[in-house]
């Protein structure tokens, strides 16, 4: 944990190195020279690059803390229904359904395929995968997650119509009737999702880490990798609805503000200024959303933010210099992700300000895994595929504000 904490602090320093050119420029009263952005720019590289390793040795750590403790309650003898079921997942991956006591068979749930068919994961398993979804999607780790353990759908209430305002009446009196207000439904229906990947037989067997372990964090990548584009762009046909698709089951057009940019960048020229608008974003989002707040940009639509001033001549960018503390964009976090609308077209999306919370996700509660015994023999690998279902969609079209290019520069 100490070189996690060197780590950190190299990070920080880094980040208030970066705030110091851009704060020099600002006293000044002039922008950052080619030379100053080409410092700051590697400074800001290499910071984000730091926090992508903190964040790996971080869930290393993690594994290490988990491992450790299931080898302390093997020892003591204490393993109880959930190891039993991951010692049977570890001998399945390894040796595949042939190597199973029925025992082992049993703890898996196995399927009704006897010659290889899928078995159940364990929790433990599905969880840790989860968790590792979550560390590389960064929105999934924000939105409300529903696990459905019977129904086939989660329906969705949505206020299409709202009453009239509360009325100043008596003691005794109870206020005018009101038949304004109205219901609708949307529906989150899970949908399967499928992924194989493939792992070699050498690395299976002399590998310090736990064939789940491998096997968990390859499935992990695939998932959260198909899962993420989908949350952003999906169409919402038979996959989830993205927040970058304009549906009136989701986030409807309306909700688009105009964003100044030259084609290759935001802008802050005469003709229109990025940062203006990125203010007049955050106060179209009702501060009731505030506190929960995120932007969500492609890494690159960062890079050309981290430079726009407002119109006093500061910098709407803010690195987050203690440790813990988020960089912010106009007082809010941002996350980012590399399905996020990354070009800067006149009428395209080039990112979104709102509440996550309000973007929901449905998952069948089990996962299941299939080992693949031959079909990559002639590779020396073994294939697994994993399915899940799942499907997402956003609930409530004014907790987000998205933002379209409007290209002023021609």
């Amino acid at each position: 944990m100490a070189n996690i904490r060197e780590l950190r602090e190299k990070r920080t320093k880094l980040g208030a190195d970066a705030r110091a050119i851009m704060q020099t420029a600002q006293d000044e009263g002039r922008a950052m020279s080619p030379e100053e952005e080409t410092r700051f720019d590697k400074l800001m590289d290499e910071r984000d690059g730091l926090e992508r390793t903190i964040e790996r040795a971080e869930k290393l750590a993690e594994d290490e803390r988990d491992e450790a403790a299931r080898e302390d309650a093997e020892r003591a003898g204490t393993r109880g229904p959930a190891e039993e079921a991951m010692g049977a997942l570890r001998a399945y991956l390894l040796g595949g359904r042939s190597v199973l006591t029925e025992r082992q068979a049993r703890a898996l749930n196995a399927g009704h395929d006897p010659e290889g068919g899928f078995l159940v994961a364990p929790q433990q398993f599905v969880k840790e995968l989860l968790k590792g979804v979550d560390d590389m999607v960064a929105l999934r780790g924000l939105a409300t997650v529903h696990q459905l353990t019977q129904a086939e759908s989660l329906g969705v209430p949505t206020l299409d119509t709202d009453m009239n305002d509360a009325d100043w009446t008596s003691e005794l009196a109870t206020g005018g009737q009101d038949d304004a207000m109205r219901f609708g439904k949307r529906e989150l229906r899970p949908h399967p999702l499928a992924k194989r990947v493939k792992i070699s037989r050498k690395l299976m067997r002399v590998s310090t880490t736990n064939p789940e372990t491998l096997v968990r964090d390859r499935m992990a990548y695939k998932f959260g990798v198909t899962a993420e584009k989908a949350y952003m762009v999906g169409d919402g046909n038979q996959k989830p609805l993205g927040l970058f698709t304009p549906h009136v089951d989701g986030i409807p057009t309306s909700r688009d503000v105009d964003v100044s940019t030259s084609g290759t960048g935001f802008t802050n020229v005469a003709a229109g200024n990025a940062a203006d608008d990125l203010i007049t974003a955050k106060y179209t989002l009702k501060g009731a959303y505030h506190r929960n707040a995120r932007w969500l940009f492609h890494r690159l639509m960062i890079a050309s933010v981290r430079k726009l001033k407002d119109g006093d001549g500061n910098y709407i960018w803010r690195a987050g210099l203690a440790d813990g503390e988020p960089d912010k964009i106009l007082d809010i976090p941002f996350i980012m992700s590399e399905f996020a609308p990354s070009t800067f077209g006149d009428g395209d999306y080039v990112g979104l300000l709102g509440d996550f919370s309000y973007y929901w996700i449905a998952e069948a509660l089990e996962f299941e895994v299939q080992r693949l015994n031959e079909l990559y023999a002639v590779e020396n690998q073994i294939g697994f595929i994993g399915r899940q279902e799942a499907d997402g969609m956003p609930v409530l079209g004014e907790a987000f504000v998205r933002l379209q290019s409007n290209d002023v520069v021609p």
